[in-house]
């Protein structure tokens, strides 16, 4: 990010000090801080008028705002941004913490989605915010798959799983397709799908046509991808958002400004209930990811800050994701490896079932 280069650039002994410095005082109390408050903590030897200076000197940066006029200062979205990226000290869990997410693997008899709520439920008590996990999608490997034709508009795509479920969803074909095609395309998929999971499936029909594309007919490529794609987009059933401890949301939550935020953040929570976006945010990372008020695409009218991460398979594929949201003067270094430690621990747990 250009301004967060410039601003950082910028940034003397002095002014990092004083800014860092402001910001842990900010996110330990959720107040403005003033030039007089840092001048008593701080290690250099300030006065709060060269306080005060600074603090207008960061301010034209964009590092800083002043919420009322003649108030203190608290870091911006890019502030706390620079902050994570370059200041934060993440610390250690203690035994107490660590114990608690470790509880998460107790009675492992429990069915998947009854621990992965019970981490929920861990990750919002030792954060106190609310927090967020994401189920993974359970696939059975596939025995056979079909594709008929119902009429000029419409065809049917009947899948045979190998647990022994059979799933039909009606789509419509490419132009032109015919009966003939329908089973070219169906020999086609059969020849390597048996065994494979959809998502599996996907990825290899995606290669093979890329390497075979003038050996196959276009209409049963297309037909291919369409018949495909109905299942990649249909309804997940499995794909479940747990969210826990939402009143940790309202506690020491006194105005009306912060009241409103928490009010379109909890209506944002109800609507997303089940939504997949919270796994593709972090589909591309292997570790934690912060994203603070605007950043946070899934709940940005809210302000809040999404701190995530991904837990994988015993194949090292990212199936799910635990996180936890709160207001943007979360406790940063704290949160951090609490999150990282449940994501490790609940990818254990997916990856050897009991």
């Amino acid at each position: 990010m250009k301004e967060q280069d410039a601003a950082q650039r910028d940034l003397k002994d002095r002014n990092r000090e004083v800014f860092e410095m402001l910001v842990k005082s900010y996110l330990t109390s959720g107040n403005p801080i003033g030039s007089r408050t840092l001048s008593r903590d701080l290690q250099m030897k300030i006065s709060p008028a060269t306080v005060r200076n600074t603090m207008q000197d960061l301010e034209a940066l964009g590092l800083l705002a002043s919420p009322h006029v003649s108030a203190g200062r608290i870091p911006t979205e890019l502030g706390l941004r620079l902050y994570v990226d370059e200041l934060m000290e993440v610390g250690e869990l203690n035994d107490e913490e660590r114990e608690r997410i470790e509880s998460i693997a107790d009675n492992r008899s429990n069915n998947i989605e009854t621990l992965l709520d019970k981490a929920g439920s861990v990750l919002s008590g030792l954060t106190q915010t609310a927090s967020l996990v994401m189920a993974p999608k359970t696939e059975a490997p596939i025995r056979h798959i079909d594709f008929v034709s119902l009429d000029r508009d419409r065809a049917l795509v009947v899948l045979v799983m190998s647990d022994g479920n059979v799933e039909n969803r009606v789509f419509k074909p490419p132009v032109g397709q015919t009966p003939a095609s329908l089973r070219e395309a169906a020999n086609f998929v059969n020849a390597f799908a048996c065994g494979l999971t959809i998502s599996e499936l996907q990825e290899s029909i995606a290669r093979e046509i890329s390497k075979r594309k003038k050996e196959i007919d276009a209409l049963a490529t297309e037909l291919v991808e369409r018949g495909l794609a109905v299942w990649e987009s249909g309804d997940e059933p499995t794909k479940r958002l747990i969210v826990r401890g939402r009143s940790n949301l309202l506690e020491g939550e006194g105005s009306v400004h912060d009241l409103d935020r928490i009010r379109r953040l909890f209506d944002d929570l109800e609507r997303k209930r089940d939504i997949s976006q919270f796994l593709e945010i972090v589909d591309e990372s292997d570790g934690v990811r912060i994203f603070i008020g605007s950043e946070n695409k899934l709940f940005s009218l809210s302000g809040s800050t999404l701190v995530v991460s991904p837990y994988m398979n015993a194949e090292r594929k990212i199936v799910g994701a635990v996180g936890v949201i709160g207001p943007t003067r979360l406790n940063y270094g704290r949160v951090v490896p609490i999150v990282d430690y449940t994501a490790q621990l609940v990818g254990r747990i997916v990856s050897e079932p009991v």
